[in-house]
């Protein structure tokens, strides 16, 4: 078994999309990024590419890569799920945090975790998402961004 770390943040703005999980949530501000700037996706990738000791998503989906621009996460999740496989691994569980002064994210975490189950092939009672806000602190917390944690656990195939 490979235990895998995952985190990232990103900054809020006006005029972008809210997508957490792979999920639009409405919203008056998005998270700014090179991709759809998906903070929980993101953490999730680093996480699995962590575990295989395979560096991070930014190693393998530059920024300034213009293949990349305004791609949704979800495709790079899957690319990420594709290296697990290919050095036979399979998902074990996942567990993750979602740092987020606003919006409530109560209402959109079960589509969240079919989402990220349904790109890492596994059961949804596999993933776990929990949001918290942070109580004002930091960046999260004060509002002017986002931040996810993830930790993961594979196991041979």
């Amino acid at each position: 078994m490979r235990i895998g770390f995952g985190y990232d943040v990103h900054r809020l703005t006006s005029g972008r999309k809210l997508i957490l999980g792979g999920v639009q949530i409405p919203h008056d501000t998005g998270l700014l990024g090179h991709s759809d700037a998906d903070v929980l996706i993101h953490s999730v990738c680093d996480a699995l590419l962590g575990a295989l000791a395979m560096g991070d998503i930014g190693q393998h989906f530059a920024d300034s890569d213009p293949a990349f621009k305004d791609i949704d996460s979800r495709i790079l999740l899957k690319r990420c799920y594709d290296m697990v496989l290919a050095r036979q691994y399979r998902i074990a569980n996942m567990d993750a945090t979602i740092c987020a002064a606003a919006p409530k994210l109560a209402p959109y975490i079960a589509q969240m975790r079919l989402n990220i189950a349904q790109d890492l092939d596994c059961d949804p009672e596999q993933i776990s998402i929990k949001a918290t806000t942070e109580e004002g602190l930091g960046i999260s917390g004060c509002g002017d961004g986002m931040s996810a944690t993830v930790v993961v656990l594979i196991q041979p195939a």
